[in-house]
């Protein structure tokens, strides 16, 4: 684990940083003007018919659905695997590969399993692959991430070709999200990246080409069960600068980009194209993830000092353009379970300092050069994000905390998340359907491997909220449990919310059917098509 923290006896010498001011930051829209001044749209580039091209600014890591974890990867595998539960566009529960499900009692489900589903290589999809994906997690020596997830499942039997019984080891609420799994074929085996390329599921579309870093090439699914796409397939390209990615759609090789925009960039794609621009609010939530191992963050008031030395107003204004929602936590206000009434902590660099004074990290030398301690920050080395961390810099820079910001590309970044290799670092949460993702985020026994509780937080008090919020089914009682958590959470901070992000699509007006989903899920795809394009 690293750990760079400067302690009073040793202390950075470094000058400080000139203040950066975010609405004197260059903006890409002015470099896009200047590189592209007074050009008229470009010709269409060739393509195969009916295939749609899809911008990322970062590829999937796994998209074996048992292994997939980021975001990039879970949405692209759910176009490659079937569930047997899926949300909608409302983030609601709905069957699909399950004809129907019927709880016995609080530990015992029934699930009967569609007829007519098949996999890409024509195989029918019974129970046995049921039984076996969800087996495959769940045995021992296991390296799915999302075994410690399915820690409540006791067995899945085989009742029949097309029927299961789901055993639990108490009673569980949520039990139905679980349903959510990708199903693969029984005898089905990727334990390392190099099984990816031969990925089989039963979706819209079938894994075609991987080059990881590069793209992802699906195909339409011809004999797909709930009838094939009309798009020919999808190709999602990944560009990790974000000026190329709006050069590309200005040339026409770019079809749609959702999100992996820079804010700058949509007034210019308004102005100087033909595209289609949606906005809608969402709920993927933007956070500051901490290491609560960390000597100096491990204590309380630093914590508290950090959120309020943070201008989250200004960072949406100027490097945003709007386009986010301050956050109180992380279920947006749409979520029934959403709790409003906790303890926030707006720009406040005074009391920042104060709480560093109580906590006893007093500033050497008052406002001169010497930092009280220093810190590492992580992320991304995308343009957006090394922009975030300078601003996060330099605020905290006012209050005596020096930052050292550290960028990778993705898959080390995410790795060294993963590991638990970080002090500071910010990412997204997506597709929060049951509030009992607090469980895998916060419960002492959901410390990697067996959750992604990162941070190694440990609060017994909501070890105990947590425990009983999954066996009470009664909604209102499970509301009132998770409302308390919340506000325990933001009262001791194991991570710093930031912001609700909003939805944006930018696509090509022959490219109809698209749905924004507020999690950013690509589910719309398999209704998608090209207007004025042969389909296959």
């Amino acid at each position: 684990m690293e750990l760079t923290h400067s302690s009073k006896r040793a202390i950075s010498l470094s000058k400080p940083r000139p203040k950066v001011k975010l609405d004197k930051i260059p903006i890409f829209a002015a470099a896009l003007a200047a590189l592209l001044p007074g050009c008229r749209p470009a010709p269409r580039v060739e393509r195969p018919p009916g295939m749609l091209v899809i911008a990322l600014e970062s590829g999937p890591t796994r998209l074996d659905p048992r292994y997939a974890t980021d975001a990039t990867s879970a949405r692209i595998s759910a176009l490659i695997f079937n569930s047997l539960a899926r949300p909608d566009e409302n983030l609601r529960l709905q069957p699909e590969l399950a004809q129907t499900w019927q709880a016995l009692d609080d530990r015992t489900y029934i699930v009967r399993v569609k007829q007519g589903a098949a996999f890409h290589d024509g195989r029918p999809l019974t129970a046995a692959d049921v039984k076996y994906t969800y087996d495959s997690v769940l045995k021992p020596d296991s390296r799915s991430p999302k075994r410690g997830a399915l820690r409540f499942l006791e067995a899945v039997d085989w009742l029949g070709p097309y029927e299961l019984r789901f055993r639990l080891s108490g009673p569980f609420a949520p039990f139905l999200e679980s349903l959510t799994l990708g199903i693969v074929p029984e005898g089905a085996r990727s334990d390392d990246a190099s099984g990816e390329q031969r990925l089989i599921g039963s979706g819209p579309f079938s894994l075609a080409e991987y080059l990881p870093g590069e793209k992802v090439v699906l195909k339409s699914n011809p004999a797909y069960w709930e009838g094939p796409s009309r798009l020919a397939g999808v190709t999602f390209k990944v560009i990790p600068d974000a000026v190329v990615r709006a050069l590309e759609f200005k040339k026409g090789t770019i079809d749609l980009i959702q999100n992996d925009l820079e804010p700058d960039m949509v007034p210019w794609l308004r102005s100087h194209t033909d595209a289609a621009i949606e906005i809608r609010e969402g709920d993927i939530f933007q956070y500051v993830g901490i290491n609560l191992e960390h000597p100096i963050l491990k204590r309380r008031e630093v914590r508290e000092a950090l959120a309020y030395a943070i201008d989250r107003g200004a960072i949406i204004r100027h490097l945003l353009k709007g386009l986010a929602i301050p956050a109180t936590g992380l279920l947006a206000p749409g979520h029934w379970a959403y709790e409003g009434s906790v303890p926030q902590r707006a720009y406040r660099p005074d009391e920042a300092k104060r709480l560093l004074d109580r906590a006893g990290f007093a500033d050497p030398d008052g406002e001169g050069p010497l930092p009280r301690f220093k810190l590492s920050y992580k992320t991304t080395n995308i343009d957006l994000r090394k922009r975030i961390a300078e601003a996060l810099k330099e605020q905290l820079s006012r209050v005596g905390i020096d930052l050292e910001v550290r960028t990778y590309e993705w898959g080390t970044f995410y790795g060294d998340v993963k590991q638990g290799n970080f002090q500071l670092y910010s990412l997204e949460w997506v597709g929060v359907v049951d509030p009992d993702i607090y469980y895998n985020l916060f419960h002492s026994s959901s410390i990697p491997p067996n959750g992604n509780n990162r941070g190694r937080y440990r609060n017994t008090e909501i070890d105990k909220l947590l425990e009983q919020a999954r066996r009470n089914s009664a909604l209102d009682e499970r509301k009132r449990l998770y409302g308390k958590i919340q506000q325990l959470l933001a009262t001791d901070l194991p991570y710093i919310p930031m912001w609700w992000k909003k939805n944006v699509v930018v696509r090509k007006p022959e490219v109809r059917g698209f749905a924004l989903y507020p999690d950013g899920d690509f589910g719309s795809l398999k209704q998608v098509f090209l207007a004025d394009r042969p389909t296959p």
